[in-house]
Order: structure tokens, then sequence, then C-alpha cells
């Protein structure tokens, strides 16, 4: 009856000027204006606005998909068919993923859920690999969906992931040429090591404990211990712990998460990978040291608090206090917002000579694929309060950061070797998110700039050199 997946995700401070963080919700008449219909009644609809009385409201035009009502075959299959083996036989689950972006307006749910089926069937009795990439492509990318919910497109493509990962051989089950094998609560106790082909191991989360020694997050770490090097989490209900506890030096360890994984994840990092196809909870990646996390939604409450490293890369936004009391080399991309005190206490050294920083590209994309600037790229204030060392860049092409958003830091100017850092950084931003450098990121109202025209460096007021100090604060 409800979708596990919400159309709106509101991520706000409460006591914000710029942003709702606060929702009224009203029963109002419809009709004739006192809840009367000329045919029907009384008649009345549930209205929500924020804390500015500004309506909050769904897509107009858009229905959701009925998963109750059987899917239909569409009269024209083989055609969808020919497409779903082309792309097989090649093995190019991007193939796959771009020919259902481009269809995805013209095609109904029928069509989708089907489409969704048949790449399902036909990955369980051929490539595994192949079928739950091109459909964690379809959940972790933005494309224009017509008049299709994207929440019901999301809920079909995991209904199809979930097909694949639940036809994989179970533990106790003979199976031959399984690259995968399948973990659940009530197969736990006969975990082991990887025989043969096999190497992912899947944890279907349903049954254990949000968090403790029945949490599946402590069984990965024993899979981890018996040799398994990647493990993907799957039916997460507000799990914790996630890519955390596994120790030293774990290099080569990918960690992936569905559905809705909670606090804590990545926490304590020291070389693995961690994807996250959705959004991610508060205190990801605390304490972190190295490795490398990609959250393709937002993320919640002290992000990175106390990291001492770790590459991080976030398509949404970050809710309050990200990287506090950060110290060392963590580098973050954050392709929204921070909402306030990021990078408060960051003790990071200077990034030219190893220290860490934070890229903060101030983007909304929206559902539609379509990437809008934020008309504030950073609405709050204490941007990197009270630091000694590390460095943000925020685009900012039309300046709208001004002194008094700082709290001991000052605005520097973005010099050929800041670019020359960063610039790695945005690309692999770009492979993950497809949010591009020329197109999205250096042009300006149609206009292609340079970098130190789009990009804004604030560092600490103790480590400005006075010629590298922006104009506009000299006065000049």
């Amino acid at each position: 009856r409800f979708s596990p997946i919400a159309d709106i995700y509101w991520n706000a401070r409460g006591g914000s000027s710029t942003d709702g963080g606060a929702f009224l919700l009203n029963v109002v008449p419809t009709g004739n204006g006192n809840g009367n219909t000329s045919n029907s009644g009384p008649s009345y609809k549930l209205q929500v606005t924020n804390k500015f009385g500004a309506q909050v409201a769904t897509r107009p035009g858009q229905a959701p998909c009925d998963l109750s009502r059987p899917v239909t075959i569409p009269g024209d299959s083989r055609q969808g068919i020919e497409a779903i083996e082309s792309a097989l036989s090649g093995n190019n689950p991007q193939a796959l993923f771009e020919h259902l972006r481009a269809s995805m307006i013209s095609m109904d749910y029928d069509r989708l859920r089907w489409s969704v089926g048949e790449i399902a069937e036909r990955s369980v009795v051929g490539s595994v690999d192949f079928g739950i990439a091109a459909l964690t492509l379809c959940i972790d990318r933005r494309f224009p969906t017509g008049n299709k919910k994207r929440s019901s497109i999301i809920t079909i493509c995991r209904g199809g992931l979930e097909r694949i990962f639940s036809m994989q051989p179970i533990f106790g089950q003979s199976a031959q040429s399984a690259s995968y094998r399948r973990i659940t609560w009530d197969t736990r106790t006969l975990l082991r090591g990887p025989e043969g082909p096999e190497k992912t191991l899947l944890i279907d989360a349903k049954g254990f404990q949000a968090e403790g020694p029945d949490c599946d997050a402590y069984l990965a770490v024993d899979a981890y211990h018996c040799g398994w090097r990647h493990i993907i989490h799957y039916n997460s209900r507000g799990t914790r712990f996630h890519a955390t506890g596994f120790g030293a030096a774990t290099d080569g360890l990918r960690i992936d998460c569905y559905d809705n994984p909670g606090d804590y994840l990545g926490s304590g990092i020291d070389g693995l990978e961690a994807y996250v196809h959705c959004n991610a909870q508060d205190q990801l990646c605390q304490i972190s040291k190295r490795g490398k996390v990609v959250v393709f939604g937002d993320v919640g409450q002290t992000f990175l608090y106390g990291a001492k490293g770790g590459d991080i890369f976030v398509l949404g936004n970050a809710a309050g206090r990200p990287m506090i009391n950060a110290v060392g080399k963590p580098k973050v991309v954050i392709n929204g917002t921070a909402l306030d005190f990021l990078a408060e206490s960051f003790m990071a050294g200077d990034p030219l000579t190893g220290g860490g920083f934070a890229i903060v590209n101030g983007l909304r994309i929206e559902d539609d694929g379509a990437i809008v600037p934020l008309e504030l790229p950073y609405p709050g204030s204490n941007l990197l309060s009270l630091a000694s060392g590390g460095a943000i860049y925020v685009r900012d092409p039309l300046r709208t950061l001004v002194a008094e958003q700082l709290n001991g830091g000052m605005f520097r100017k973005v010099s050929a070797d800041d670019w020359k850092l960063i610039l790695p950084y945005l690309q692999e931003n770009e492979r993950l998110f497809d949010i591009r450098i020329d197109r999205d990121l250096l042009t300006v109202k149609g206009v292609l700039k340079t970098p130190a025209e789009v990009y804004r460096k604030v560092m600490p007021r103790s480590a400005a050199k006075k010629d590298e100090i922006e104009e506009e604060e000299t006065g000049e």
C-alpha cells in the first residue's frame, strides 16, 4: 500500500532562515471552498508547507505504480529482449542502462516492470554481475522519467536486484561455478570462506538486529576474516556499523550497501571501499583513516567527525557539522551543500603539501537529471570555523559567500596548483555521478569560465599569505 521510497527527502536545519526544517500539515477543503463538491459531498486534501508557508509538493503530472497489479507482457516484447540480449552478449551493463534511460519516458510501468524482470531472469542464468551493475546504475543515476515517479522506478529496480540476489545459492546448497554465495539469519552459522569461483558474499539483512552481536555488520566482519573481499548488504532497515570494524590495512575489501543502512557506516575505515546506493545517515566515516566511500544521495549529521583520512564522494548534501575536528588528510567532494559548521576546528595542514580539503559544488541534482546551481552554495555560518589547517574549495561564481560566514577563515585566490590538486577528484566525481567538469561546473550561465573565476578557496586566516588574498578582501 505504501511505497518504501519517498518522493522527496528533506535535508534541512531546524533553525535555518533559508530552508524549512519543519513542516506544517493541514487538511484543507477543495471544491467550492467549504469542503463540499457538487456531486460527491465533502472533499478535502492534505496540504504540506514548510515553516515559511511555501508549499511542498511532488512533481506534477506523475503517477505512482500500483505494484499489486500483475504485469502485462507488452506486445512487442521481442524488441526489448533483443536490447537486453545484445547488451548481455557484450557484457555491457552501461549500454543496457543507456537503453533503459532513453526509453524511460515512452515506456509505461508494465513495460518497465517486465523489462526489469527479464533483466533479472537473464542475469540469474547468465551474468549476475551484468544485471546487478545495470539495475544499480538505474538506482544511482538521475534521468528523465516522464509521467512515472522516480520513487516507483527505484522500487521496481530494487525488486529486480532482490530477485537476482535471492536466486543466488545459499550456504548449505550445492552449486557449481557460482561466483556469489548468499547468507541469511537462518544460515548464519554456516558461514565459511569462499570456495572455487566464489568471490562475492550477499548478506540478506532480514531477521538481523540493527546493532550488536546479532547485527549483519558483525557477520560481515567474520566473513572478511574468513577470506571474503566483496560483501553486499541488502534488505537493510537502519542497520548500524556497515563497513566498520574490519581492522587495519583492509585494502582490497569492497562493501556495497543497498536499501536503508543506518548510522556510523564506514567509521574507522583503513583502506576499504564502500558504496552506498541510497542516502546515508548520521556519523558516516567517523575517525576514518584511509579508504574510499561513495554515497549516491545525502549524508546525515557529523559526517567525518574526527576523520584522519579517506577519499569521500557525496552526490547530495551533508547535514550539520560535517568534518568537525577532522585532522590529517581527508579529501571530500560534496556536490550539494553542507548546512552549517562545515570543517569546524579542521586541523589538516596545507592541502598543497598533503593536507586535507573539501570541495563544495553547491548543486542540486533534480529527479530528471537536471543539474541546477543552488541559490547559496553554502547557506550556513561558521565555514572552516576555528580551523588551524586544511581548505574548502567552494563553487561560488557569483561570489555569494561573505566574510561574515567565516570564523577565523579567509578567502584566497584559487591558483594553478590548487586546480591541479582538486582536478583528479572532480574527474573521479564526474565518473561516479556524471557531473561534468566543463558542462556542469565551469560553465556559468552558458559561458565557460576559468577555475579561478568559478571556485573560491577558504583557508585559516593564520595560513593565508597576503599576496594570495582575494582582491575584494583588501578593498582593492
